[in-house]
């Protein structure tokens, strides 16, 4: 089968610097990959160019059979990438910013609607963006990444800015991400908490991935 995320000697920098420095990776379908490692490690800069949002400058990338190296938004319609910014528009309300998100990627109003419902934000469905707390935020963006039914789910430190039922909401869908054929690649520096929700974990040192260890 093919993997979803297929890298060989992938080169990424930042200006001039590498920070990606030769990685290797393969990602199975239905796996949870946490992607640890030290502040500069590379784990965003991994993250981004799997999303398409940075190039490729040497090696080679495949995603969802997508060659990166000649086109870097193919894969877009099938990848969400959670990341430090929520992307949704304030004036907006919660249900709305979902269902914007959904139809913007060819789903259903109804995949918007159980996203709402699997973040716990029922009660906050006609709040605007502009007033929900932090942690609402950060629940709504991880709805819209879950509205547009993507195949590959790339989350960047994704418990952060959660109060304890927010985390809850978090684990519980990657606890049901193989079940759902539902890829997770996170980077996080919580490693007793992301450990025992991984399939394996990806230690990144200096932009390269050095080890593979199973929890």
């Amino acid at each position: 089968m093919q993997p979803v995320v297929r890298l060989r000697s992938a080169v990424c920098l930042l200006g001039r610097f590498p920070a990606l420095a030769g990685v290797d990776l393969d990602v199975a379908s239905g796996e949870v990959v946490l992607l640890s490692g030290g502040n500069g490690a590379g784990k965003t800069t991994l993250l981004r160019l799997i999303a398409g949002l940075l190039p490729l400058h040497q090696g080679e990338a495949e995603v969802l059979g997508h060659n990166l190296a000649r086109n870097r938004t193919e894969h877009r319609r099938y990848v969400a990438f959670v990341g430090h910014e929520t992307f949704c528009y304030d004036d907006l309300t919660a249900r709305e910013n979902l269902r914007f998100a959904a139809r913007a990627s060819g789903a259903s109003a109804s995949a918007a609607d159980a996203a709402l419902e699997r973040v716990g934000l029922e009660r906050c469905a006609a709040v605007s963006h502009a007033r929900l707390s932090a942690g609402q935020r950060r629940r709504l963006a991880l709805g819209v990444a879950l509205a547009r039914e993507p195949r590959l789910l790339l989350l960047d430190e994704p418990h952060a800015g959660l109060d304890a039922d927010g985390r809850a909401v978090l684990d519980a869908v990657l606890e049901a991400a193989a079940g759902e054929d539902l890829t997770v690649l996170i980077a996080s520096h919580e490693l007793d908490r992301t450990r025992s929700l991984a399939s394996r974990e990806v230690v990144l040192t200096a932009g390269q991935a050095h080890a593979a260890v199973r929890p």
